[in-house]
């Protein structure tokens, strides 16, 4: 059974506000998940658009070390590489090369942004400021589930 990936902002497979992007005050939106399998230790996030021009998906967010305690994240995670809330949790580098979260800001057309928490089964031993590729590459054999929450947005 996937995990439950919800938003307070907008639900899966709608219009993200544009509170939450590029074009708005682009503070990360809240999120809220459930249903996480036995044995999860550790979460991990990355947020990113497969419909950007580009060979490889544009990451938005990366963000990992979540402890099991938190339900979520609230609106407006500050762009801080180790975070106080929630506690230890750390967060990598985006496709702007900054640290923490960047929102949608499409070129042209509909895209569509994906939340990908996933579930694992040890804590990682890694630092702040990872990119995607290198936190894949930390979890993997390390996932025991993960859900997803889709949100659309143009200009």
């Amino acid at each position: 059974m996937p995990i439950h990936v919800t938003s307070t902002a907008f639900r899966n497979g709608e219009r993200i506000p544009a509170k939450y992007t590029a074009d708005g005050q682009d503070v990360s939106p809240p999120l809220t998940w459930s249903g996480l399998p036995d044995g999860t230790r550790e979460l991990a996030l990355i947020m990113d658009d497969p419909d950007a021009p580009r060979p490889e998906p544009w990451v938005h967010w990366v963000i990992y070390k979540i402890p099991t305690t938190a339900d979520g994240l609230p609106e407006a995670v500050p762009p801080d590489k180790t975070l106080a809330r929630p506690g230890g949790a750390l967060q990598g580098q985006n496709s702007w090369n900054r640290i923490g979260y960047g929102g949608p800001a499409p070129p042209s057309g509909v895209h569509r942004y994906f939340f990908r928490l996933y579930a694992l089964d040890a804590p990682l031993n890694v630092k702040p400021g990872l990119s995607k590729a290198q936190l894949l590459e930390a979890m993997q054999g390390h996932i025991l589930g993960q859900g997803e929450l889709m949100g659309r947005y143009s200009r």
